[in-house]
């Protein structure tokens, strides 16, 4: 065998391995309600009267874009974009031990990012119901 018979037979092989080792969730795909549901199966979700019980003993993130936050947020928050999650917050909450109160605009994005906060071993981490929409709906303080 050449070296570039090789090559390619190797190629083949990593692609193989590859396609069937990645499960089907099924044909049509998953939505974005699908993934929020399943998300919810696996976490916490706190309403906003609790989450505002919580403020100076927990950690609130908030995980809107950064217009978002900058239109207002529960104050004293941290901002860490959603899209950012995985990779910074270890820098944001380096303790997996901490409770945290994770929101968004309507709480599906933080239901997401709670989860994968789960996955990502922190312990306390806990969706506001109804995001920062519900917060000012119930009159909270904001910054």
């Amino acid at each position: 065998m050449t070296k570039k018979s090789i090559s390619v037979l190797a190629a083949v092989m990593v692609a193989a391995s590859f396609i069937f080792s990645v499960p089907v969730v099924n044909a049509q795909g998953m939505t974005a309600k699908d993934f929020y549901a399943e998300a919810q199966k696996h976490i916490k979700e706190i309403s906003v009267e609790e989450a505002k019980d919580l403020m100076g003993k927990a950690v609130f993130l908030d995980v809107r874009t950064k217009d978002e936050f900058m239109r207002g947020h529960v104050p004293g928050t941290e901002f860490l974009q959603r899209g950012l999650l995985e990779v910074a917050v270890i820098r944001k909450v380096p303790d997996k031990e901490t409770h945290i109160v994770v929101y968004c605009g309507s709480g599906v994005r933080s239901g997401l990012a709670t989860y994968t906060l789960k996955q990502m071993g922190y312990k306390n981490a806990e969706n506001m119901q109804g995001g920062w929409n519900a917060w000012r709906r119930a009159g909270f303080p904001v910054e």
